[in-house]
Protein backbone atom coordinates (compact mmCIF):
# COMPACT_ATOMS: atom_id res chain seq x y z
CA UNK A 1 0.00 0.00 0.00
CA UNK A 2 2.61 2.53 0.51
CA UNK A 3 4.72 1.75 -2.37
CA UNK A 4 1.75 2.05 -4.37
CA UNK A 5 0.92 5.75 -2.52
CA UNK A 6 4.49 6.80 -2.95
CA UNK A 7 4.40 6.25 -7.03
CA UNK A 8 1.52 7.96 -7.45
CA UNK A 9 2.74 11.01 -5.68
CA UNK A 10 6.43 10.60 -7.90
CA UNK A 11 4.00 10.48 -10.89
CA UNK A 12 1.53 12.90 -9.76
CA UNK A 13 3.87 15.75 -9.15
CA UNK A 14 6.23 15.18 -12.28
CA UNK A 15 3.48 14.59 -15.13
CA UNK A 16 1.44 17.48 -13.51
CA UNK A 17 4.63 19.78 -13.62
CA UNK A 18 5.66 18.48 -16.67
CA UNK A 19 2.42 20.38 -18.01
CA UNK A 20 4.47 23.31 -17.62
CA UNK A 21 7.45 22.30 -19.80
CA UNK A 22 7.88 20.32 -23.67
CA UNK A 23 11.32 18.75 -23.87
CA UNK A 24 12.30 15.60 -22.21
CA UNK A 25 13.86 17.55 -19.23
CA UNK A 26 10.54 17.91 -18.19
CA UNK A 27 10.18 14.51 -16.71
CA UNK A 28 13.54 15.12 -14.87
CA UNK A 29 14.27 16.31 -11.15
CA UNK A 30 13.54 19.83 -10.69
CA UNK A 31 11.16 20.55 -13.07
CA UNK A 32 9.24 23.28 -11.23
CA UNK A 33 12.58 25.10 -10.72
CA UNK A 34 12.83 25.51 -14.59
CA UNK A 35 9.69 27.43 -15.29
CA UNK A 36 10.76 30.77 -14.44
CA UNK A 37 10.83 33.59 -11.82
CA UNK A 38 8.17 35.67 -11.24
CA UNK A 39 5.66 37.92 -13.18
CA UNK A 40 8.50 39.65 -15.28
CA UNK A 41 10.81 37.21 -16.05
CA UNK A 42 8.25 35.09 -16.92
CA UNK A 43 6.91 37.71 -19.10
CA UNK A 44 9.57 38.10 -21.27
CA UNK A 45 9.85 34.47 -22.01
CA UNK A 46 12.41 33.90 -19.46
CA UNK A 47 15.25 35.40 -21.54
CA UNK A 48 16.88 37.19 -19.14
CA UNK A 49 20.35 36.43 -18.35
CA UNK A 50 21.62 39.22 -20.24
CA UNK A 51 19.21 41.81 -18.99
CA UNK A 52 20.77 44.70 -16.73
CA UNK A 53 17.71 47.21 -16.80
CA UNK A 54 14.90 47.26 -14.10
CA UNK A 55 14.26 44.25 -11.43
CA UNK A 56 16.56 41.76 -11.44
CA UNK A 57 17.17 38.39 -9.71
CA UNK A 58 20.41 36.24 -9.66
CA UNK A 59 17.97 33.15 -10.69
CA UNK A 60 18.43 34.42 -14.35
CA UNK A 61 22.11 34.99 -14.13
CA UNK A 62 24.38 35.24 -10.80
CA UNK A 63 26.10 38.11 -12.24
CA UNK A 64 23.10 40.56 -12.51
CA UNK A 65 22.78 41.52 -8.96
CA UNK A 66 26.09 44.23 -9.35
CA UNK A 67 23.26 46.25 -11.42
CA UNK A 68 20.51 46.18 -9.84
CA UNK A 69 19.72 49.93 -8.29
CA UNK A 70 18.66 50.25 -4.74
CA UNK A 71 17.58 47.72 -2.88
CA UNK A 72 14.63 45.47 -4.27
CA UNK A 73 12.31 43.08 -2.67
CA UNK A 74 10.03 41.29 -4.97
CA UNK A 75 7.12 38.09 -4.40
CA UNK A 76 4.83 36.59 -6.91
CA UNK A 77 2.33 33.98 -6.22
CA UNK A 78 0.84 31.94 -9.67
CA UNK A 79 -2.68 30.69 -10.42
CA UNK A 80 -2.52 27.37 -11.89
CA UNK A 81 -4.30 23.89 -12.54
CA UNK A 82 -4.14 20.32 -11.43
CA UNK A 83 -4.12 21.49 -7.56
CA UNK A 84 -0.25 23.30 -7.98
CA UNK A 85 1.11 25.89 -6.48
CA UNK A 86 4.39 27.89 -7.76
CA UNK A 87 5.37 30.51 -4.93
CA UNK A 88 8.52 33.22 -5.53
CA UNK A 89 10.16 35.27 -3.29
CA UNK A 90 13.88 37.15 -3.36
CA UNK A 91 15.76 39.96 -1.77
CA UNK A 92 18.38 42.05 -4.26
CA UNK A 93 20.85 44.44 -3.59
CA UNK A 94 24.15 46.04 -5.19
CA UNK A 95 26.81 46.81 -3.38
CA UNK A 96 29.42 49.96 -4.56
CA UNK A 97 33.07 49.55 -3.63
CA UNK A 98 34.72 53.11 -3.62
CA UNK A 99 38.94 53.55 -3.43
CA UNK A 100 40.53 55.69 -1.04
CA UNK A 101 41.16 58.21 -3.91
CA UNK A 102 38.06 58.46 -4.74
CA UNK A 103 34.38 58.84 -2.62
CA UNK A 104 31.97 59.58 -5.68
CA UNK A 105 32.99 57.36 -8.19
CA UNK A 106 33.08 53.81 -7.46
CA UNK A 107 36.18 51.46 -8.38
CA UNK A 108 34.00 48.38 -8.47
CA UNK A 109 30.66 47.05 -7.28
CA UNK A 110 29.01 43.62 -5.92
CA UNK A 111 25.75 42.05 -5.63
CA UNK A 112 23.74 39.76 -3.30
CA UNK A 113 20.80 38.22 -4.18
CA UNK A 114 18.79 35.68 -2.36
CA UNK A 115 15.24 34.05 -2.39
CA UNK A 116 12.64 31.14 -2.27
CA UNK A 117 11.23 29.12 -5.40
CA UNK A 118 8.15 26.92 -3.12
CA UNK A 119 5.92 24.69 -5.43
CA UNK A 120 3.61 21.89 -4.65
CA UNK A 121 0.62 19.73 -5.30
CA UNK A 122 -2.20 19.41 -3.22
CA UNK A 123 -5.50 17.35 -3.04
CA UNK A 124 -3.76 14.17 -4.14
CA UNK A 125 -6.65 11.78 -3.09
CA UNK A 126 -5.01 8.43 -1.11
CA UNK A 127 -6.79 5.44 -1.40
CA UNK A 128 -6.22 1.90 0.25
CA UNK A 129 -6.25 -1.55 -2.02
CA UNK A 130 -10.04 -1.46 -2.29
CA UNK A 131 -10.56 1.80 -3.51
CA UNK A 132 -11.78 3.69 -0.78
CA UNK A 133 -10.76 7.22 0.16
CA UNK A 134 -7.99 6.89 3.29
CA UNK A 135 -6.22 10.41 3.06
CA UNK A 136 -5.67 13.49 1.56
CA UNK A 137 -1.99 14.14 0.41
CA UNK A 138 0.15 16.63 -0.69
CA UNK A 139 3.62 17.09 -1.56
CA UNK A 140 6.49 20.03 -1.74
CA UNK A 141 9.32 21.15 -3.74
CA UNK A 142 11.28 24.25 -2.54
CA UNK A 143 15.13 25.71 -4.08
CA UNK A 144 16.63 28.16 -1.75
CA UNK A 145 19.13 30.57 -3.73
CA UNK A 146 22.19 33.10 -2.72
CA UNK A 147 23.96 34.42 -5.07
CA UNK A 148 27.22 36.39 -5.31
CA UNK A 149 28.18 38.66 -8.02
CA UNK A 150 31.35 41.11 -8.44
CA UNK A 151 31.47 43.61 -11.28
CA UNK A 152 35.34 43.16 -12.36
CA UNK A 153 35.35 46.03 -14.66
CA UNK A 154 32.78 48.41 -16.70
CA UNK A 155 32.17 45.44 -18.89
CA UNK A 156 32.89 42.31 -17.06
CA UNK A 157 31.24 40.50 -13.76
CA UNK A 158 30.98 37.72 -12.86
CA UNK A 159 28.70 36.11 -10.28
CA UNK A 160 27.90 32.37 -8.44
CA UNK A 161 25.22 31.41 -6.94
CA UNK A 162 24.07 28.05 -4.32
CA UNK A 163 21.01 26.44 -4.41
CA UNK A 164 19.77 24.18 -1.91
CA UNK A 165 16.53 22.13 -2.95
CA UNK A 166 14.13 20.45 -0.56
CA UNK A 167 11.46 17.87 -1.71
CA UNK A 168 9.14 16.53 0.90
CA UNK A 169 7.14 13.66 -0.62
CA UNK A 170 5.68 11.74 1.69
CA UNK A 171 5.65 10.55 5.67
CA UNK A 172 9.70 10.21 6.35
CA UNK A 173 10.17 10.64 2.54
CA UNK A 174 12.59 13.44 1.56
CA UNK A 175 15.13 14.35 -0.77
CA UNK A 176 17.55 17.46 -0.31
CA UNK A 177 20.07 18.69 -2.50
CA UNK A 178 23.02 20.96 -3.29
CA UNK A 179 23.53 22.95 -6.31
CA UNK A 180 25.62 25.83 -7.71
CA UNK A 181 25.05 27.96 -10.81
CA UNK A 182 27.88 29.81 -12.36
CA UNK A 183 27.62 33.77 -14.41
CA UNK A 184 28.82 35.93 -16.40
CA UNK A 185 27.76 39.18 -18.17
CA UNK A 186 29.96 41.25 -20.82
CA UNK A 187 29.03 44.59 -21.97
CA UNK A 188 29.96 44.98 -25.78
CA UNK A 189 28.24 48.57 -25.64
CA UNK A 190 26.02 50.59 -24.00
CA UNK A 191 23.17 48.81 -25.80
CA UNK A 192 24.33 45.23 -26.20
CA UNK A 193 25.39 42.69 -23.69
CA UNK A 194 26.29 39.33 -23.67
CA UNK A 195 25.94 36.53 -21.57
CA UNK A 196 26.91 32.41 -20.48
CA UNK A 197 25.26 30.51 -17.56
CA UNK A 198 25.51 27.34 -16.64
CA UNK A 199 23.05 26.30 -14.07
CA UNK A 200 22.43 23.34 -11.61
CA UNK A 201 25.88 21.88 -11.34
CA UNK A 202 26.13 18.87 -9.06
CA UNK A 203 22.10 19.27 -8.19
CA UNK A 204 21.12 15.67 -7.56
CA UNK A 205 18.07 14.32 -5.15
CA UNK A 206 18.96 11.32 -2.94
CA UNK A 207 16.21 9.36 -1.67
CA UNK A 208 16.34 7.24 1.28
CA UNK A 209 13.43 4.85 1.36
CA UNK A 210 14.41 2.49 4.67
CA UNK A 211 11.95 4.53 7.07
CA UNK A 212 9.00 2.95 5.52
CA UNK A 213 10.00 -0.37 4.18
CA UNK A 214 12.98 -1.17 6.34
CA UNK A 215 15.61 -3.42 4.91
CA UNK A 216 13.65 -3.66 1.37
CA UNK A 217 14.47 0.07 1.25
CA UNK A 218 16.68 1.60 -1.40
CA UNK A 219 18.63 4.51 -2.24
CA UNK A 220 18.71 5.78 -5.69
CA UNK A 221 19.63 9.08 -7.22
CA UNK A 222 18.22 11.35 -9.38
CA UNK A 223 20.45 14.05 -11.58
CA UNK A 224 19.27 17.70 -12.51
CA UNK A 225 19.75 18.23 -15.96
CA UNK A 226 22.90 21.17 -16.44
CA UNK A 227 21.74 23.34 -18.47
CA UNK A 228 24.41 25.78 -20.48
CA UNK A 229 22.89 28.96 -21.99
CA UNK A 230 23.97 32.21 -23.55
CA UNK A 231 22.09 35.23 -23.67
CA UNK A 232 22.24 38.69 -25.72
CA UNK A 233 19.87 41.84 -25.15
CA UNK A 234 19.58 45.12 -26.86
CA UNK A 235 18.40 48.44 -24.73
CA UNK A 236 17.66 51.67 -25.57
CA UNK A 237 17.11 53.62 -22.54
CA UNK A 238 15.43 56.64 -24.71
CA UNK A 239 12.47 55.34 -25.92
CA UNK A 240 12.21 52.50 -22.71
CA UNK A 241 12.99 49.33 -24.78
CA UNK A 242 14.59 45.97 -24.11
CA UNK A 243 14.97 42.37 -26.79
CA UNK A 244 16.28 39.69 -25.35
CA UNK A 245 17.05 36.48 -26.52
CA UNK A 246 18.36 33.22 -25.28
CA UNK A 247 19.90 29.75 -26.60
CA UNK A 248 20.10 27.01 -24.01
CA UNK A 249 21.43 23.38 -24.17
CA UNK A 250 21.04 20.42 -21.81
CA UNK A 251 22.96 16.99 -20.75
CA UNK A 252 19.03 15.89 -21.30
CA UNK A 253 19.00 15.93 -24.94
CA UNK A 254 17.67 19.51 -25.54
CA UNK A 255 18.29 23.02 -27.64
CA UNK A 256 15.58 25.59 -26.55
CA UNK A 257 14.91 29.29 -28.07
CA UNK A 258 13.15 31.69 -25.95
CA UNK A 259 13.01 35.50 -26.53
CA UNK A 260 11.14 38.59 -24.90
CA UNK A 261 10.43 42.67 -25.05
CA UNK A 262 9.72 45.14 -22.53
CA UNK A 263 8.64 48.61 -24.02
CA UNK A 264 7.89 51.21 -21.05
CA UNK A 265 4.43 52.25 -22.99
CA UNK A 266 3.99 55.20 -20.39
CA UNK A 267 5.44 56.76 -17.65
CA UNK A 268 5.30 53.90 -14.73
CA UNK A 269 3.87 51.38 -17.78
CA UNK A 270 5.87 48.66 -19.03
CA UNK A 271 4.40 45.96 -21.21
CA UNK A 272 6.05 42.65 -22.15
CA UNK A 273 5.63 39.92 -23.91
CA UNK A 274 7.69 36.79 -25.19
CA UNK A 275 8.06 33.27 -26.43
CA UNK A 276 9.65 30.52 -24.28
CA UNK A 277 10.81 26.59 -25.03
CA UNK A 278 10.93 26.76 -28.82
CA UNK A 279 12.43 23.06 -29.38
CA UNK A 280 14.99 23.31 -32.03
CA UNK A 281 14.83 19.76 -31.81
CA UNK A 282 11.53 18.37 -32.28
CA UNK A 283 8.83 20.93 -33.97
CA UNK A 284 6.00 19.61 -32.91
CA UNK A 285 6.28 20.75 -29.36
CA UNK A 286 4.67 23.85 -29.29
CA UNK A 287 6.66 27.00 -27.96
CA UNK A 288 4.73 28.72 -24.81
CA UNK A 289 3.81 32.33 -25.65
CA UNK A 290 3.29 35.09 -23.10
CA UNK A 291 2.78 38.45 -22.28
CA UNK A 292 2.29 41.05 -19.09
CA UNK A 293 2.96 43.99 -17.52
CA UNK A 294 3.94 46.12 -14.55
CA UNK A 295 3.02 49.63 -13.57
CA UNK A 296 5.19 51.60 -10.98
CA UNK A 297 3.73 54.14 -7.99
CA UNK A 298 6.59 56.25 -6.14
CA UNK A 299 6.33 57.09 -2.36
CA UNK A 300 8.78 59.28 -1.08
CA UNK A 301 12.26 57.27 -1.31
CA UNK A 302 9.65 53.93 -1.98
CA UNK A 303 8.81 52.60 -5.27
CA UNK A 304 6.37 49.94 -5.55
CA UNK A 305 5.37 47.82 -8.06
CA UNK A 306 2.38 45.64 -9.42
CA UNK A 307 3.96 42.90 -11.92
CA UNK A 308 1.24 40.84 -13.69
CA UNK A 309 2.31 37.87 -16.31
CA UNK A 310 0.36 35.26 -18.61
CA UNK A 311 1.91 32.40 -20.38
CA UNK A 312 0.10 29.51 -22.33
CA UNK A 313 0.01 26.27 -21.12
CA UNK A 314 -1.57 24.05 -24.06
CA UNK A 315 -1.59 20.85 -22.14
CA UNK A 316 -4.10 22.42 -18.89
CA UNK A 317 -7.36 22.82 -18.28
CA UNK A 318 -6.62 26.41 -17.77
CA UNK A 319 -3.52 28.99 -18.45
CA UNK A 320 -0.93 30.48 -16.38
CA UNK A 321 -1.23 33.66 -14.45
CA UNK A 322 1.14 35.03 -12.08
CA UNK A 323 1.07 38.75 -10.20
CA UNK A 324 3.60 40.14 -7.90
CA UNK A 325 4.83 43.32 -6.09
CA UNK A 326 7.91 44.64 -6.28
CA UNK A 327 9.26 47.33 -3.43
CA UNK A 328 12.20 49.33 -4.24
CA UNK A 329 13.89 51.20 -1.76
Amino acid sequence: MKKTIILVLVLSFQIIFAQAETSKISSMPGAFSRLGFGARGIGMGNAMSAVTEGNLVSYYNPALSVFQDGNLFQTSYSFLSFDRSLNFLSFTRRFDLFSSKSKTEPRSSAGISLGIINSGVGNITGRDNEGNVTENLSTSENQFFLGFANRFSDKLSIGLAIKFYYYKLYKGISATSVGLDFGALYRLSDHWNVSLMISDINSKYKWDSTPLYGQDGTSPEDNFPILKKIGLSYSEKNIGLIVAAEYENSNGGTNILRGGIEYNLIDKLFIRAGVDQFNLNNSYFPAKTSFGFSYFKDFDNITIGVDYAFMLEQYSSQDRHIVGISVNF
